[in-house]
């Protein structure tokens, strides 16, 4: 059946930032898809209660609380996978992000930061990575990146640049890492993550950016979580390089930060 090439029975997967949002939501779709799961975020209380989710599914969670904004913790994980499961076949880089700043108050300091925490902690956890996936005869990785990267809006030079790098930096690993490893991005638009709150909880706020999203609505980690799961399945088998855009159809930013003229 087709939906079989939608399971992961058996593989080992990491999944960074998964203490809530859409690292939650990955890890429990690819444990309900059969994989066991490596969480790692800041907050251990977070990582318990996704634990205890993926439990419910009847496969094994390993945590591990971890400052992840330094790359050498991201790629430590790719050992303690190997540690805790013997194997790792999925990787997600999901964590990352940077808080929109007016282009004159982005000082060189604040895009090198937010490059390391987007950029530099995916290229530690996949490299590191790499050795254990060819042992198990293959793998995946999917990064998260934005679609941020891709269209332009005020305020959001550092983020927009590092989401941008990430994915080209997808398409370049992918030549890489191929044919064994298969690395693609999802390109995401607004999500309901505890990271989107300070503006969807302004009923006025979110109404204009859910009109001015052509589906109409704030997207749910669900939504990315199916995505990650056809990428890191044999659904995807084929897709290599790419970076899949799950934002609700957006061809500009739908939250004018108001920034004024110079």
């Amino acid at each position: 059946m087709i939906l079989d090439r939608f399971r992961v029975p058996g593989k080992v997967a990491v999944v960074t930032g998964s203490g809530r949002g859409i690292g939650a939501a990955a890890a429990v779709a690819l444990a309900e898809a059969g994989a066991d799961v490596v969480l790692s975020a800041r907050t251990q209380a977070d990582l318990e209660k996704v634990a205890e989710r993926v439990a419910r599914t009847g496969r094994r969670a390993h945590v591990v609380p971890a400052d992840l904004s330094d790359p050498a913790a991201a790629g430590a994980l790719a050992a303690a996978a190997v540690e805790a499961f013997g194997r790792l076949d999925i990787v997600v880089n999901n964590v990352g992000g940077t808080y929109p700043r007016p282009l004159l108050e982005t000082t060189p300091e604040f895009l090198e930061e937010a490059f390391r925490f987007n950029v530099a902690t995916a290229h530690a956890l996949t490299t590191a990575a790499v050795p254990a996936m060819l042992e198990a005869g293959g793998g995946a990785v999917v990064s998260i990146s934005s679609n941020m990267g891709r269209i332009a809006g005020r305020g959001f030079a550092a983020y927009g640049t590092v989401k941008a790098a990430l994915a080209h930096w997808t398409r370049l690993a992918a030549v890489d890492l191929a044919p064994r490893i298969r690395v693609n991005a999802i390109a995401v638009g607004s999500v309901a993550t505890s990271a989107l709150d300070l503006v969807t909880s302004n009923a006025e706020i979110r109404e204009k950016m859910e009109s001015a999203t052509p589906l109409r609505r704030i997207g749910d980690p669900e939504d990315v979580a199916a995505a990650i799961l056809f990428l890191a399945s044999s659904a995807g088998a084929y897709v290599t390089g790419k970076v899949l855009e799950v934002d609700g159809g957006l061809q500009a930013p739908n939250l004018d930060l108001g920034l004024p003229d110079l």
